[in-house]
């Protein structure tokens, strides 16, 4: 700490003793209020004409956020959950308690009782005929006229950020109310939410690098579960005909604006139906969602005016990297040939990759960058896919989409791979991609392969970031500005 919080954390110190001292307790236990800010400021205005005729006495509680004046009169601005208004101290409503406000701070948590009324200003405001502190802060707030600008003090201090900068409060109360209307939707229309093992035995459902623990009690390794997907699917074949997950999964990779090694993610799965019903699902979702949230389809998103209103365009895969690749990937049906078609082109990439990532290569470099309005993208090279249904007349195209917006890619959706021979013959591929060093591929997870065999419907499933959902709707071009603690490295 710097010699000049050291030293304002002292003088906090020595008020709390002399509190202590004069026998008033600094940290008492609970405290009735009648209204929040919000309630206080609604009833002041519902009653402007009666104000001077009546008393409208309330009780509130809140952080000391400004301070001014002394002698014998003081304002102060009092912040809650619900927003701010101000209190009005004078000596003759207070008598021999107005001399304790020498002892209260900015940061300080206090309860008030007082009357409504309105300043010459009109400001409203309780002029204060009793107060409590509820709990003293020791610390000092970050400098009141510019908030906490430290970026890395914000996501380690996240407490501070939410005290200081209300744009960062409403981003997550955003969040909040996106959480329910997705939960919401999918109620109506007959889904049950469900929960599944975070550690598990077998990483699946995605093409990612898991992080690795052990079980004491089992004496085995486990892995946080990278998706949602498979324990799903044992319900489908359960007989669970709609059913959804909202849950944080883990990915062991790298961190930038759009990635965090643990996120939010939801999947669903519907029985009887394949990716065009689902993909009808996801525009209504996001699109009413987004109505109810935030009151309109069409949102300004970094610069840019996006329209969720359905229907949202669709783009085939091998179209999308013609149009904005110059590649036609169905003349590249192997890595070799793919690899050299793009070292011509002077394509930068890791030459180590298979045919599969070397499309993903492409498609993030040239064709994501292009897909700023509500786009969908489907039909994907079965390499891309290990979980997904073939299309009808191809052996090497499923039945696949992604939700893309402003160059996001914001989910994943497939008609279900449902057949169990097929499953462990593509489960096996991956198997060998592993021991080729690719540490993002799958394992062979037989047990959900004994439960395929006992017959799954045909199924539709879909996985969509919130977060990623959050930051558009937020207006934040940063992942990181919508998760209340991301990952950090050591300070």
């Amino acid at each position: 700490m710097s010699p000049a919080i050291d030293d304002i954390m002292q003088q906090k110190l020595n008020k709390l003793n002399s509190l202590r001292e004069s026998g008033i307790e600094p940290f008492p236990y609970g405290y009735h209020r009648t209204h929040t800010a919000r309630e206080a400021v609604a009833n002041i205005e519902a009653n402007k004409e009666q104000l001077a005729s009546q008393e409208f006495v309330v009780n509130l509680a809140g952080r000391i956020m400004s301070k001014r004046g002394m002698g014998k009169t003081c304002f102060m601005d009092l912040v809650d959950g619900s927003g701010k208004i101000q209190l009005f101290f004078r000596i003759n409503n207070l008598e021999s308690k107005y001399d304790q406000i020498k002892y209260l701070d900015i940061g300080d948590i206090v309860g008030a009782e007082g009357k409504l009324f309105l300043t010459r200003t009109q400001e409203p405001t309780i002029e204060v005929r009793n107060f409590t502190l509820l709990a003293k802060a020791l610390q000092p707030l970050p400098e009141k006229w510019h908030g906490l600008v430290d970026v890395e003090k914000r996501y380690r201090q996240r407490y501070l950020d939410l005290i200081s900068n209300p744009e960062a409060k409403k981003v997550f109360e955003i969040r909040s109310k996106t959480l329910t209307a997705v939960r919401d939707f999918l109620n109506r229309r007959g889904f049950m939410e469900v929960e599944t093992p975070v550690l598990q035995p077998e990483a699946g459902g995605a093409s990612a690098k898991p992080f690795i623990t052990h079980y004491n009690a089992l004496d085995r390794d486990f892995y946080l579960r990278i998706a949602l997907e498979l324990h799903l699917k044992r319900l489908i074949i359960g007989g669970f005909e709609k059913v959804y997950e909202m849950g944080h999964v883990f990915r062991n990779e790298g961190i930038d604006f759009k990635h965090n090694p643990e996120y939010t993610l939801l999947e669903t799965y519907e029985a009887y139906v394949d990716y065009l019903d689902v993909m009808k699902m996801v525009e209504e979702m996001i699109s009413s969602v987004c109505q109810q949230v935030l009151g309109t389809m069409k949102i300004e998103y970094n610069g840019q005016t996006l329209d969720f209103t359905p229907p949202w365009k669709r783009i085939e895969m091998r179209q999308a990297i013609i149009q904005y690749a110059g590649i036609d990937i169905e003349q590249f049906r192997d890595t070799e040939s793919l690899r050299n078609e793009m070292l011509r082109r002077n394509i930068q990439f890791d030459q180590s990759k298979e045919r599969g990532k070397l499309i993903d290569e492409l498609v993030s470099t040239f064709v994501d960058p292009h897909l700023i309005q509500p786009t969908f993208m489907y039909d994907y090279p079965i390499e891309m896919s290990p979980l997904a249904k073939k299309k009808p007349g191809s052996e090497h195209i499923v039945e696949r989409f992604e939700p893309y917006v402003a160059g996001m890619e914001i989910g994943n959706a497939f008609t279900e791979l449902n057949d169990p021979i097929d499953q462990r013959q593509r489960f096996q591929k991956q198997v060998e991609e592993r021991a080729r060093g690719d540490e993002e591929a799958q394992g062979l997870d037989e047990d959900f392969v004994t439960a395929m065999e006992h017959g799954m419907p045909p199924t539709g499933g879909l996985g969509i970031g919130i977060d990623r959902v959050v930051m558009l709707f937020t207006n934040q071009t940063s992942i990181r500005e919508v998760i209340l603690f991301p990952a950090l490295k050591e300070k």
